[in-house]
């Protein structure tokens, strides 16, 4: 989610009134041997405190990699019909697009209003839900023509979209997730993510795999496992040295976001901001949990 490249300001978007604008997965986890990652930096404290408390680690490897828009500050993700989707953020620069996983080509896309910062993105049945960071309104595209379908509004922050067959499932950067009904854009409920017993902070872009919901957290290297029944993270999955082509002008904002599962074919892939690649992952659980 969020930049440290400019502070946003709460904004109705006026060019949209009237008009109006909201899918995602599931994973098999393939486990492969045990295998040691690198230690983590203090940005990653808290994930560390909650390993510390006993969670399962994963790491990954590298199945695939497949070219990625070096320039596309990445909000959202998902996959659905063989191509990916993606959301991208910054004022200006925001968008979704459609795009083709082996070649990496746009092959659809929209810009948003330049006055809003564009967030986490789903699939609802053939339309593209997205939110918009502190503008407090989403927006529902019509996947075939990206033309805007209709809008809604939620309070607080957007961060992270994704849904499970039922409803929309949400981040705002807190310990919370947000379950919505994908009609209304009625909030039903709240869960609050715990690791350890401690809230889990900056909970960003959001994938549902196979029951579970993974989510980003951003300033880390690491993927929660969630479960979405109590909140509780069942394990990580930590990125550390997957891409070391970071961008030197970046300034630490090139980190992972961005998680697509293909149920199809059981496929997890994931990516970052201003990232040259992307990547088709499985999940190799270390030894146990890092000190």
């Amino acid at each position: 989610m969020r930049t440290i490249l400019s502070p946003m300001g709460r904004r109705a978007l006026m060019s949209w009134a009237g008009k109006g604008l909201l899918a995602v997965s599931a994973l098999a986890l393939h486990l492969q041997s045990p295998a040691q990652s690198p230690a983590q930096s203090p940005a990653q404290a808290p994930a560390k405190s909650a390993a510390d408390a006993g969670l399962p680690v994963y790491t990954v490897k590298v199945v695939k990699a497949y070219p990625h828009d070096r320039g596309a500050f990445t909000e959202g993700l998902f996959f659905k019909d063989g191509f990916l989707w993606e959301s991208t953020g910054l004022k200006g620069r925001s968008g979704i697009r459609k795009v083709k996983l082996e070649t990496g080509e746009v092959v659809m896309d929209t810009s948003l209003p330049a006055e809003v910062f564009g967030e986490g993105i789903t699939d609802w049945g053939d339309r593209v839900v997205g939110l918009t960071w502190t503008d407090q309104i989403g927006y529902v595209l019509d996947m075939g023509s990206l033309k805007l379908w209709r809008k809604f509004s939620y309070a607080g922050e957007g961060w992270g979209l994704t849904q499970n067959g039922k409803e929309l499932i949400m981040s705002d950067g807190t310990p919370q997730l947000r379950f919505i009904d994908p009609v209304s854009f009625k909030e039903t409920r709240r869960v609050r993510v715990t690791a350890g017993g401690k809230p889990v902070e900056k909970i960003n872009e959001l994938e549902w795999v196979e029951g579970e919901v993974l989510a980003n957290i951003w300033q880390t290297d690491r993927i929660a496992r969630i479960d979405p029944a109590t909140g509780k993270v069942t394990g990580w999955i930590d990125l550390t040295g997957l891409m070391t082509e970071r961008n030197p002008e970046a300034q630490g904002e090139d980190v992972p976001n961005g998680i697509a599962y293909d149920a199809k074919t059981k496929r997890l892939f994931v990516t970052g901001k201003l990232w040259p690649k992307l990547f088709e992952v499985q999940l190799v659980k270390a030894a146990g949990p890092r000190r």
